[in-house]
């Protein structure tokens, strides 16, 4: 018995993107090093990117929510799920939005949430349709380019 449908994981990987927009965004903010500052806008903007394709991919297929209470009831569910439980853990969100946080552990913490997300994308092509396998590895692959761009990012502080 599956507890999430492909909607739901897709959804979740629409949040996993927004959470790493907001954080990028908000390192950039913090970044003092021209070079960093330049790096998290570029990750932004492709965590944007990667949220239409799974948007896009969402689109096309049917969902079917439970009955809700109230309207959008059953996304807010789905929001605090992943809040909570995925990536962006309420924790590490708190820690990835502090005006403390300095290059080298906002380096140090992208490289850990890419790193999930690959994990989780790697996960979710089970509960997809085939047909999008090939735009969920190009997204991997595009990770994985993040995560070595961070990677060596950092090295420059070490």
């Amino acid at each position: 018995m599956n507890i999430f449908s492909t909607g739901d994981i897709l959804q979740f990987a629409v949040r996993i993107e927004e959470d790493g927009e907001m954080f990028y965004h908000k390192a950039a903010l913090n970044a003092t090093d021209k070079e960093v500052r330049d790096l998290f806008n570029h990750l932004a903007d492709e965590e944007i990117r990667h949220k239409r394709i799974f948007q896009d991919m969402l689109s096309g297929i049917e969902t079917n929510p439970p009955a809700e209470s109230f309207s959008g009831e059953y996304a807010a569910y789905l929001r605090d799920y992943v809040d909570g439980k995925a990536i962006f853990t309420k924790e590490a969100r708190t820690e990835a939005m502090s005006d403390d946080l300095d290059a080298p552990s906002a380096l140090h913490f992208a490289m850990g949430r890419e790193a999930d997300s690959i994990l989780y994308y790697h996960e979710a092509k089970q509960f997809v349709d085939e047909k999008h396998y090939a735009a969920i590895d190009r997204i991997i692959e595009e990770e994985r380019k993040h995560f070595h761009k961070l990677a060596q990012m950092k090295k420059k502080y070490t």
